[in-house]
This record gives structure tokens, sequence and C-alpha cells, in this order.
């Protein structure tokens, strides 16, 4: 059980590394804000199950785990969702991607909201 528990963590920090480094290499706002939400949710899907793990089998702590998994939840419902209100704010406050986009429904619905 903990070569799984290790693989889980080290997952979990390899995507928060990948992320980091997305967010330093990638070239704009929209491509960054995708590489921070891979980070919040990837990064901490594999820490906090390999954390529950841990606190089951080796600590045997049940207070542990359920509060992990309350914070694992929390994670899962909060980081997409903050990831695309960011990215619609951005996109309303007039910050433009580097390339054309091919389909630009932000811009579509903005339109629509001017009209009514």
């Amino acid at each position: 059980m903990r070569i799984v528990i290790d693989i889980l963590i080290f997952m979990g920090v390899f995507f928060a590394f990948a992320g980091t480094v997305g967010m330093i290499r990638f070239p704009d706002t929209f491509n960054r804000i995708h590489a921070s939400g891979m980070i919040t949710t990837m990064g901490i899907i594999g820490v906090i199950v390999g954390g529950i793990l841990y606190c089951a089998f080796y600590l045997g702590d049940g207070a542990m785990v359920v509060k992990l998994v309350i914070m694992l939840v929390f994670y899962l419902i909060t980081g997409p969702i903050s990831s695309h209100a960011i990215m619609k704010g951005s996109y309303k406050h007039g910050v433009k991607p580097e390339k054309e986009m091919v389909i630009d429904q932000y811009g579509e619905d903005m339109v629509m909201e001017e009209e009514e």
C-alpha cells in the first residue's frame, strides 16, 4: 500500500510542477490560467488521495480522513469554477489571447448580452 501512496503523492507533485512550468512558459493569460487550474485540480487530487490512504492505513485516524475527503470535494468543486470565472472576467476586461481563436463563444455571448 505504501507504494500506491507514494505514487499518488508523486503524481500530485508532478502535476504541480508541470503546472508551474506551464505558468512560466505559456504565452498568454488564458493558457496560464489553464496551467494554474491544472495545479489546483490534478496536483491536489494526488496529494490528498495519498494523504487519505496514509491516514486510513498507517495512522488509523478516521477524523483526518473525513477532513481530507471534505478538502478534496471542496477543491474539485471550486478549482475549475474559479479558473473559469477568472478567465471569463479577464476576457470581459479586454485581455485577448495571443493567437486568434477559431471559436469565440465568449465574444458571441457578450454580443448577445449587449443586444438585450
